[in-house]
């Protein structure tokens, strides 16, 4: 037992010495990291968009879940948009009912335009004449009276003459037939004058009325006019009416997929409320912290590579595109246990394409070249972090 007990203790020390040779062995012959390269721990971020309505409206679609891939255009979900409908072929009818009233007025006003140069070119023409006639008439008129005075003069001249004797009775009695004929041909003139100042009047009153026309013409002009004026006002409210409807079908901006669905169907949202949230692949980018002295450095546009925790022999070609010019506490996520102990910088790094197996929030290794040179091509060439 002695020698079986001493055995046992032997062969625990050449095991403690074995193990003990072992971690000082791995110790000494541990990775280091080249000194060209800067290398770091983060999680994959990007830009997030919130899919948020402009107009209030109950959920009457919505066609996505978490995770689905959508193209850019592709509707997302619809709201309920019932009273802009309602108000929409409302505005249509009125246009409607405006074009026909436009119709109606345009041809009265044709027929207006056709009818009134005639009309007035009438009056006109008859006035002229009938003024003309006035004026001749008086001037026969005129001649007349200086007849008929005449011949009054000489009837009492030949009546003294034959009372006298002087004269026989059918000398009087002709200058007697004179003045009466002369008198009748003026009554008669007379006559006439007022017949043709009727006429005057009567085609003063209708060239009034053409001129009356021609007002009437102006304000179906202004009217139709006014009515192309009301159109054109019920076609923006009719445009803006069918861009609401439109801004109603919520889109994705970008090709991307889903990363939150916030509302359901049913569900009633105010103006600005978020339905979804989508991620474009082409902003995700790898998001780690490095110190001051690693920070400087670092410049805009220097070689990278992102390496995933599922794919250590699968690098992904990148660039360092941002550096911040802040420093702050370190996050909780850093695993260099050394860059707990001061402020970091974040570096974004971003792939040179699209690269399907990146996703938001994973976690993933940085390695960041500063002479654009010795990129390890996978992670087992590295340290552990």
């Amino acid at each position: 037992m002695k020698i079986l007990r001493q055995y046992w203790i032997g062969f625990l020390v050449i095991l403690l010495l074995l193990t003990s040779i072992y971690l000082i062995y791995r110790k000494l012959s541990q990775k280091e990291i080249p000194p060209h390269l800067i290398v770091g721990v983060g999680r994959i971020d990007g830009d997030l968009i919130s899919l948020n309505t402009k107009y209030a409206g109950r959920v009457k679609e919505i066609f996505v879940e978490e995770g689905k891939e959508v193209k850019k255009g592709e509707i997302i979900a619809v709201l309920s948009g019932k009273e802009y409908e309602a108000e929409l072929e409302a505005v249509r009818y009125n246009i409607k009912a405006k074009e026909k009233e436009i119709e109606a007025k345009e041809i009265e006003l044709e027929i207006l335009k056709k009818t009134l140069p005639e009309n007035v070119k009438k009056a006109r023409s008859s006035l002229k004449i009938n003024l003309s006639l006035l004026k001749e008439l008086e001037k026969q008129i005129e001649t007349v009276k200086s007849i008929v005075e005449k011949d009054e003069k000489d009837y009492e001249r030949f009546k003294n003459l034959y009372e006298k004797k002087l004269i026989p009775e059918d000398r009087l009695e002709k200058i007697k037939l004179k003045l009466e004929s002369d008198r009748n041909r003026l009554k008669g003139f007379l006559e006439k004058k007022k017949q043709i100042i009727q006429q005057i009047d009567a085609a003063k009153s209708s060239l009034k009325q053409a001129e009356a026309t021609v007002k009437k013409i102006e304000i179906l002009e202004k009217g139709i006019s006014a009515l192309k004026i009301g159109i054109n006002a019920l076609k923006s409210r009719e445009k803006q009416l069918m861009v609401i409807l439109d801004e109603l079908k919520i889109r994705s901006p970008v090709d991307g997929y889903i990363v939150d669905k916030i509302a359901d169907k049913g569900e009633v949202l105010g103006e600005g409320m978020v339905v979804a949230t989508v991620i474009d692949p082409e902003t995700l980018y790898l998001k780690i912290f490095v110190d001051t002295i690693n920070n400087g450095k670092i410049k805009i546009g220097d070689r990278a590579l992102i390496f995933l925790d599922a794919y250590p022999d699968r690098p992904i070609e990148a660039r360092v595109v941002r550096i911040s010019q802040r420093a702050e506490f370190t996050p909780k996520e850093v695993a260099v246990k050394e860059d707990r102990i001061q402020r970091v910088y974040a570096v974004h790094i971003k792939p040179l394409k699209v690269e399907p197996v990146l996703k938001l929030g994973l976690p993933a290794v940085g390695v960041i070249s500063i002479t654009g040179k010795g990129l390890p091509k996978s992670l087992k060439e590295l340290p552990e972090i």
